[in-house]
């Protein structure tokens, strides 16, 4: 008698690397527990970049308790390798990185501005005789000096 999906009654669907691969997945399969049967692509772009036989080999060298861990770089690995073949992950970080300086520049402009305007009104106010009620001399020194390291090129967060 058979079930819905064509399967045996009783029988486990193959994961999905068996089924890629057009074998009989064993009750030991090394892949099974990490490229399940309704997640056929995962397994699809890992093979494609690194090999069935390479991750084969990989995941029986390491201990159990780290190869879930190894299976989740590699779909990582292989997914960047598909969008970009050439730079893969590196190319993400790069971008990311590029991202940050962008924005670290932004903010190092902006806190210059901010700094900039706190002098302009503290010296209005000392122009007129009166005291300012934010910020504090201290404050202005401070942004100064992260104005200044900016303007240089050196990182305020490094």
């Amino acid at each position: 008698m058979k079930e819905g999906g064509g399967r045996k009654q009783g029988a486990a669907s193959p994961c999905a690397a068996c089924k890629l691969l057009r074998r009989r997945c064993a009750q030991d399969c090394v892949f099974a527990p990490y490229f399940p049967s309704d997640e056929p692509q995962k397994f699809a772009n890992v093979h494609k970049v690194f090999g069935a036989s390479n991750v084969n080999k990989m995941l029986q060298d390491l201990p159990m308790h780290q190869r879930g861990d190894a299976v989740s770089s590699m779909v990582y690995e292989a997914n960047a390798r598909v969008r970009d073949p050439v730079y893969g992950c590196v190319g993400a970080i790069s971008s990311l990185q590029q991202q940050i300086d962008v924005l670290q520049t932004q903010l190092a402009l902006a806190q210059a501005e901010v700094a900039h305007l706190r002098l302009r009104q503290n010296r209005c106010f000392s122009n007129h005789g009166l005291r300012p009620t934010s910020p504090t001399d201290k404050s202005i020194f401070d942004m100064d000096m992260a104005v200044d390291q900016a303007s240089y090129g050196g990182s305020m967060w490094s």
